[in-house]
């Protein structure tokens, strides 16, 4: 049996079940992030119920972050500079797994693009990042079927982007403010427009997702140039709202104009840039995947 475990900043979702078939949980629970003690507990609990049976042979995990996901860091496995409350310094994988069982560490949109590569929208590619826009904005990246992280890298929410010229926000970034996800964000669009991407009203909604989509389109232009990612998988609460998808890929090519690996100067928008393809959980699925590998 494996586990793996996707904790989030307002929930977590623990999954279990055969090592040759990580897509497919036998033994799933959710339940919210809460402080750490009470939270690791009902991580450990879950872990005691899948392996009530049959043991536990590896645990994988897709973290909340910035992380330290350097295995030869002295703090692997640690969260370290969330401003989320009382979960800074938090030596998250030895307090969920303290029998030291084999044990894989992302940060979790690592862990969903390691789950969209192998089992989702990246089907058929070796290199791709996964992109979250919503209560912040976090990207992982998996280069020739390799998943790419350090000690709090790559963190592309922070990618400084040129403003659009219809937007006067400052941003919401208390480090930045006009970055990424200072412009881009769940709380950054409330900021800016009071409501949530999905509720614009008819009369503004098309010249505000061309602003969002100005700023998703850089990232995922950045990406491409940077690690050559065939796939940028779009997620996230902020990327629901109708029509940004769309008008993301539109953006594309204005900023490409023809530059860049094969991804970007020679094919379809709509096969670059894509909405996730595993229903449920794709960082779940993707630290399950992460544990079955240390079983070879």
């Amino acid at each position: 049996m494996i586990v793996g475990i996707e904790t989030g900043g307002t929930k977590v979702v623990c999954a279990a079940g055969r090592a040759e078939a990580p897509d497919r949980p036998v033994l799933t629970r959710r339940f919210p992030t809460t402080d750490p003690d009470g939270t690791i507990g009902r991580i450990r609990d879950f872990i005691a119920e899948a392996g009530a049976d049959e043991p536990v042979e590896a645990i994988g995990v897709a973290s909340f972050g910035p992380v330290d996901a350097d295995p030869s860091s002295p703090r692997f496995g640690w969260i370290t500079t969330t401003p989320k409350p009382g979960w800074a310094d938090v030596d998250l994988l030895a307090r969920v797994n303290p029998e030291g069982l084999p044990a894989a560490f992302v940060s979790d949109v690592l862990g969903a693009a390691v789950g969209e590569l192998r089992y989702g929208a990246g089907r058929g590619a070796s290199s791709l990042a996964y992109a979250t826009i919503g209560t912040g904005v976090g990207v992982g990246i998996v280069v020739d079927g390799r998943p790419i992280g350090g000690d709090g890298w790559p963190e592309v929410g922070h990618l400084l982007v040129r403003r659009h010229p219809a937007d006067d926000f400052a941003g919401s970034c208390p480090f930045h403010g006009d970055c990424l996800e200072g412009l881009t964000a769940g709380p950054a669009v409330l900021q800016r427009w009071g409501v949530d991407a999905s509720s614009f009203p008819p009369e503004v909604r098309d010249e505000r997702l061309s602003i969002l989509a100005s700023y998703v389109a850089q990232m995922a232009y950045s990406v491409a140039l940077t690690v050559g990612a065939e796939r940028v998988v779009l997620g996230g609460g902020v990327m629901l709202a109708p029509g940004l998808l769309e008008a993301t890929r539109a953006a594309l090519p204005d900023l490409a104009r023809g530059y860049g690996p094969a991804s970007l100067s020679s094919r379809d928008p709509a096969d670059v840039l894509v909405a996730p393809g595993v229903e449920d959980s794709p960082g779940v699925v993707g630290a399950m995947a992460l544990a079955a590998d240390l079983l070879g």
